[in-house]
C-alpha cells in the first residue's frame, strides 16, 4: 500500500471512532450521568469537572477501569479529580456499565488511531 492510502484509511478509522465516541458520550451523558446528578448521594462525587461534560468522562473511567486501579486512585492525594467508582457502581444499573466501558474504549481507540496517524505522518 502507498502512503496515501494508509492516510486515507488511518484517517477514516479515527473519523469513525471519533463519531463514535462523540454519540456515546451524549447517550451516556443523557442516560447516566443525568441521573447521578441528580441523586444527591453521587452528585459531589463525579470528580473535578475541568470544562462542562468532563464528569461523563469521569464516570466513564470509573465504570471502565479494574476496582484495584480505582481503589488507588482515589486514594492518592489527587483522588478529589476522580469520580469514586464504588458509589458510582452502587447507583448504575447493567446498562449503564456497559455504555460506559463501551464509550470509554472508542474514546481510547480513536485517541490511538489518531496518534497512530500523526506519528505514521510524520516518520512516513
Amino acid at each position: 500500500m502507498t502512503h496515501d492510502k494508509i492516510m486515507f484509511w488511518l484517517g477514516l478509522f479515527a473519523l469513525a471512532g471519533t463519531l463514535l465516541q462523540g454519540i456515546l458520550l451524549v447517550i451516556l451523558g443523557q442516560v447516566t450521568v443525568r441521573k447521578l446528578r441528580r441523586n444527591p448521594a453521587t452528585r459531589n462525587y463525579l470528580g473535578m469537572e475541568f470544562y462542562p461534560g468532563w464528569d461523563i468522562i469521569n464516570v466513564s473511567l470509573a465504570l471502565s477501569r479494574p476496582r484495584r486501579w480505582a481503589h488507588l486512585l482515589e486514594d492518592s492525594p489527587l483522588g478529589f479529580l476522580n469520580a469514586r467508582s464504588q458509589l458510582i457502581r452502587a447507583h448504575t444499573t447493567r446498562l449503564d456499565r456497559v455504555l460506559a466501558r463501551i464509550h470509554f474504549w472508542s474514546f481510547v481507540f480513536a485517541a490511538l488511531v489518531i496518534y497512530a496517524w500523526i506519528a505514521y505522518d510524520k516518520l512516513g
